[in-house]
């Protein structure tokens, strides 16, 4: 970790821990402020913000049009406020550089996996790098973990085996070997390795994936880890109520879970109540829509989430489209914040499953038609896959004995259940359930031609 990282971070969290007493009004009117100053900038720098918002300067933030990532990208270099930024050399910095190493001297620049169809470069400078550091920061702050003078604590960060991935480059920036020493591992690597060099390291923090989570809760319920971690963060996947519990029943109630983005960092994340993920609102604002961009109530699922980063000003992102279903909680937390929070998050949209339904017409599939059954599998893990021919089960370490009826006639019942008609449904067991480019797993994909 950089001095400047560090005094940095620790301006941040003086900076947010603040925010955190606010009442809803107080942060509200912080938005508004920082809301105006961000487009006030935007406008008088950005080329392609002046003709994307032309005649909509005084428009209320849901006036405005929604900014995708196809559209960010075919701007590139007009949506830049700094006028030195383009895209050709953008794109050929990660491929030559370091997680640490900057752009121009300057930006640090995260890619996206492009899993939902392309590829985007996002840049942050210094101070807006110690913003987004913060994102991450935040949930060890509320469940009370971090480095100490004179008491480090070893960390372990998952995540994927390229270095121009925010996993990687935000465990380089905040890695110190007398304050903070980390410990990164692949994803990928085999579950006996990972193992061996978990239980010589002994981490007090654990970053990973729900899905690389659960199978260490496994092995360490099977006596072959044997580590005491006082927080495991997890984010990136959907994370289940049944991989939840065997965490905690192998852990504690250690694990925080987390939502964000490449774009964003962390949008929001779990305090020590467990109750919900609190946006963070001081940092961003964010807007849970329908297909129509119409606002969804909490306790309703939504299509879209636009989020208006409000610490952005090299590549600002104001209303940027997230294709995730997510559903906001009723009410508000004991632990006393201001801030909403996110009850549920289905993934991507283009991973969500669409199934016929009863009365025709195709609808999404509710997530948990296939958790609740999945999950009581004796499986170590599972995947869903769909094509134009039917629905395939992934199943990793299940017994050749396990009836696929077993698991096909509980799905059937569970999507008829939900008024849709189940297609053809195939079981596969597999040795492991495949890993993407950055070390992820999502548990529902669909490989439909669109």
């Amino acid at each position: 970790m950089s001095l400047g990282n560090i005094v940095g971070l620790m301006r941040r969290k003086r900076e947010l821990t603040r925010h955190e007493a606010w009442s809803r009004e107080q942060l509200e009117a912080h938005q508004m402020r920082e809301l105006a100053a961000l487009r006030a900038y935007t406008c008088a720098r950005s080329p392609f913000y002046r003709k994307f918002h032309k005649g909509l300067e005084t428009a209320p933030l849901p006036e405005l049009p929604v900014l995708t990532k196809q559209t960010l990208m075919a701007n590139f270099d007009e949506a830049a406020a700094d006028r030195a930024i383009k895209l050709s050399g953008v794109e050929a910095h990660p491929a030559k550089a370091g997680p640490t190493e900057r752009y121009l001297g300057r930006y640090t620049v995260s890619a996206t996996s492009g899993s939902t169809g392309s590829r985007g470069y996002f840049l942050f400078a210094p101070k807006e790098w110690t913003f987004l550091l913060a994102t991450y920061s935040r949930a060890a702050w509320w469940a009370g973990v971090g480095p100490r003078i004179g008491k480090p604590m070893r960390s372990v960060r998952f995540g994927s085996p390229v270095p121009w991935h925010q996993s990687v480059q935000v465990g380089a920036s905040i890695e110190s070997k007398s304050l903070a020493p980390m410990l990164h591992l692949d994803s990928t690597m085999p579950m006996s390795e990972i193992v061996r060099q978990l239980n010589d390291w002994q981490p007090g923090y654990v970053g990973t994936y729900a899905s690389l989570a659960r199978a260490l809760a496994e092995q360490q319920l099977a006596g072959a880890l044997a580590i005491k971690p006082q927080m495991i963060g997890c984010g990136a996947e959907v994370l289940t109520a049944e991989t939840r519990s065997m965490i905690e029943r192998a852990f504690g109630k250690v694990l925080y879970d987390y939502y964000g983005a490449s774009e964003t960092g962390v949008i929001a994340t779990e305090c020590a109540e467990h109750t919900g993920l609190h946006c963070q609102e001081d940092l961003t604002i964010v807007e849970i829509v329908d297909a129509g961009g119409n606002p969804v109530p909490a306790g309703a699922f939504g299509e879209r989430v636009l989020v208006t980063v409000l610490y952005r000003r090299a590549q600002p992102l104001i209303r940027y489209e997230i294709s995730d279903r997510v559903r906001l909680q009723e009410g508000t937390c004991t632990c006393g914040r201001p801030f909403r929070r996110i009850e549920a998050v289905q993934g991507r949209v283009e991973e969500t499953l669409y199934l016929p339904g009863m009365n025709g017409g195709a609808r999404a599939v509710d997530s948990s038609a296939f958790e609740t059954v999945l999950d009581r599998v004796p499986a170590t893990q599972w995947q869903v896959v769909q094509d134009d021919s039917g629905i395939d089960i992934l199943l990793a370490g299940l017994a050749p004995e396990y009836a696929d009826e077993k698991i096909i006639r509980p799905l059937q019942s569970a999507l008829e259940g939900q008024g849709l008609r189940a297609p053809p449904i195939r079981v596969q067991r597999v040795p492991a359930i495949p890993r993407g480019a950055t070390g992820k797993s999502p548990l529902i994909k669909s490989n439909l031609r669109r």
